[in-house]
């Protein structure tokens, strides 16, 4: 049964913002989560993306902020540049009604001087990838020796990502009477040596996904291993799905299978670990933005990937594990929509198979591999401009939404998402309307400067 969050020891003001924002009950990971976490205790949670999460420690760690005392009270570390902007984000958002709560972001891929600056200036809460976290404690230049609670978001894929050493490094600069809430959408036994070794009696909470596995249609095509790639292009002929995401194993399979679909005239882009962090934030603002149809990924570089309707989710390989690949399906058929998971597995990954049926309890739907349907690949729906310009030349999502529909040039509805980044931003635009969105952009100044735009 859902629960209000008026049942908990919350101050007026964070109660009020929740009202505001209608979070009006708790998710179940909420529920069983912020009753420990408020009273101090340490927690290891296994809980999926979408489950609620951020909001469980959010609140954990703004109900007992001193604004008064300016230096980090807490800190959240996460895999991926990504999950942490989203987190910062998240905090932001619900810390909103509280007076001069300063929530600093300090993650890899970034220049470090910005945020050099921005420490000097001091930070309440810091959220952050270790590499940054780490690289910033040995230059002396953070302090969190005096933080109540430490936040480990997505424990499972930080150890994946080869970061235990900069964990071990990273938890040597905090006291040890700290409070210590670990995330883990998987639960393997690093996981639980990390647990074992930084937390003081943790209540253990496990919470399933926020939505049924009955919303999403799962089938298997047992193929050949020389025919996967064709086997991939039929299934994608067939289901001409607006969003997509496609799993791979290893990075060179993802360049691959992109490549090949590319030339087949589908519109997709590769995610992967080895990408440039610029590249990266391209990628996702376009397939969020809806100007790519088709994203091929390996596990890792998905993490934090915040699609709200992905329509079809496709294994060109089977997860080793089952609980991902119980990760990686429940990216569909979110928030009451159908969502199709559709998964390719060649008779030597049977057992992978088995593993999944062992764990699922569910009996698997293989059926026979359909025919091409001989649909043409369909374009993406909106494209992508880029402006040479971003959060430090003052430029906000507003300037642009009226630059581009200032005396009615373009429909505010031809208009999709906009990213500002701090030396970029990126607007969805309608295809329809993108070489008058264009001129529409070369001939205006916003707030007095010329910018250029181009197409990503």
């Amino acid at each position: 049964m859902s629960q209000s969050f008026r049942q908990l020891p919350l101050n007026e003001a964070l109660l009020q913002n929740l009202d505001s924002l209608e979070y009006h009950s708790m998710t179940p990971v909420q529920a069983a989560a912020l009753p420990d976490v408020l009273a101090g205790h340490d927690i290891i949670a296994k809980a999926k993306t979408g489950s609620g999460k951020t909001v469980a420690f959010a609140l954990g760690l703004l109900q007992p902020l001193n604004v008064r005392y300016f230096s980090p009270q807490a800190l959240v570390l996460c895999p991926t540049r990504e999950l942490a902007d989203q987190v910062a984000k998240e905090i932001r958002t619900l810390a909103r009604t509280m007076p001069n709560v300063k929530v600093l972001t300090l993650c890899g891929g970034q220049p470090l001087g910005p945020q050099l600056g921005s420490l000097e200036h001091g930070a309440h809460i810091v959220v952050g990838t270790p590499g940054r976290i780490e690289d910033l404690l040995e230059r002396g230049k953070l302090d969190i020796s005096k933080i109540r609670t430490l936040v480990l978001d997505e424990a499972d894929r930080m150890l994946e990502m080869g970061f235990r050493d900069s964990l071990d490094n990273i938890l040597a600069h905090t006291p040890p009477k700290r409070q210590t809430l670990l995330f883990s959408a998987t639960y393997p036994e690093n996981v639980k040596a990390l647990s074992a070794q930084f937390q003081r009696e943790p209540k253990s909470i496990t919470v399933e996904s926020s939505h049924s596995q009955s919303s999403i249609e799962q089938i298997y095509y047992q193929v050949e291993k020389e025919q996967r790639l064709e086997a991939l292009l039929a299934v994608l002929s067939q289901q001409q799905a607006e969003s997509c995401v496609i799993f791979c194993a290893t990075r060179q399979d993802c360049n691959e299978v992109a490549d090949a679909l590319a030339d087949a005239g589908h519109s997709v882009k590769a995610l992967h670990g080895e990408m440039e962090q610029k590249e990266r934030d391209q990628v996702l603002v376009t397939f969020a933005n809806r100007s790519c149809r088709i994203l091929v990924a390996t596990d890792v570089a998905a993490r934090g990937l915040d699609i709200k309707e992905l329509a079809l989710v496709i294994n060109y390989h089977l997860a080793r594990d089952p609980e991902v690949h119980v990760h990686r399906i429940g990216r569909t058929g979110r928030s009451g929509h159908q969502g199709i998971a559709i998964s390719l597995f060649t008779a030597r990954e049977q057992y992978k198979l088995d593993a999944i049926t062992d764990y699922t309890g569910q009996t698997p739907l293989v059926e026979d591999l359909p025919g091409h349907s001989g649909e043409e690949p369909e374009p993406a729906p909106m494209v992508t401009l880029q402006f040479d310009g971003g959060k430090k030349q003052k430029l906000r999502p507003g300037d642009i939404l009226g630059a581009l529909t200032g005396d009615a040039a373009i429909p505010g509805e031809a208009i999709g998402k906009i990213n500002v980044f701090d030396f970029c931003a990126y607007v969805a635009i309608e295809r329809s309307y993108v070489r008058n969105a264009q001129s529409r952009i070369s001939q205006c100044k916003i707030k007095g400067k010329s910018f250029r735009v181009r197409k990503v």
